[in-house]
């Protein structure tokens, strides 16, 4: 399924796409870091598999991913500017009543945004560990090698699958780095704010971002999904989708 991206201009004058699919109640779904909207989501059946159950399935490319524009210069990379793109396009389609979600870095930008003030009725975080929100600095490094050993990562690397997929998603390096300079941590006290029905879905094999059970337990309102997969794999995973879709009937 191809579908067209659409675009908006965000507050600072980025412009910044979109892709939607379904009719009903409005899902916003966030992919993870240096994929896209439609890598995340539409490829291996997910946003489908949702909008099939009556929603509208909402899904933007981040700042600097896919049919998003990436700016070379510092000034577009405020902390959080990722929250700000995300305000700026719910305010730009008008939604008042909606549910959230992400995977990985969308789940990071997720809740970050619901402790800025957002309020989504419901909160889906994907591939996301209590120690994924609070110790951001520790991945960020790697995510700076990832960058720099983008010419000389050799297979065996623990950067090597990144660089790989960095270059199969086309990430500029340099608005990349900018990026990752403007995420911050979400210390466990922060998490009060999440007070929503909340579903945390995870590979099995998953613990890039730490523990999921560590997250659900922090969460007042939380259950866990565990479904096949890695990190990089979980999200080619049809059992995405149903755990999703069984969390928004519920």
């Amino acid at each position: 399924m191809t579908i067209e991206p659409q675009y908006f201009e965000a507050r600072d004058g980025v412009r910044l796409a979109w892709r939607e699919t379904g009719e009903g109640r409005p899902l916003l779904l966030l992919h993870g870091l240096f994929s896209s909207g439609e890598v995340n989501w539409i490829k291996f059946g997910t946003a489908a598999r949702v909008a099939s159950d009556g929603y509208r399935v909402i899904m933007p490319d981040l700042r600097v991913h896919g049919s998003s524009d990436a700016p070379h210069e510092e000034e577009y990379y405020p902390s959080d500017v990722l929250v700000r793109d995300l305000e700026d396009l719910v305010a730009h389609l008008g939604l008042t009543d909606f549910d959230l979600g992400g995977f990985s870095l969308g789940a990071r930008t997720s809740v970050r945004a619901v402790v800025a003030g957002m309020k989504p009725r419901r909160l889906i975080l994907g591939g996301m560990g209590l120690a994924g929100l609070a110790g951001w600095q520790r991945r960020g490094q790697f995510f700076k090698r990832v960058i720099a050993e983008y010419e000389t990562a050799k297979r065996g690397d623990d950067t090597w699958l990144s660089t790989q997929f960095m270059k199969t998603m086309k990430v500029d390096r340099i608005a990349a780095g900018h990026l990752l300079d403007s995420f911050t941590d979400t210390a466990p006290e922060m998490l009060v704010a999440i007070t929503m029905p909340t579903l945390v879905v995870c590979g099995a094999d998953d613990q890039d971002n730490g523990s999921a059970p560590e997250l659900v337990a922090a969460l007042a309102d939380a259950r866990l999904a565990t479904i096949p997969g890695t990190h990089m794999s979980s999200v080619t995973q049809p059992e995405l989708g149903e755990a999703i879709a069984a969390f928004l009937a519920a």
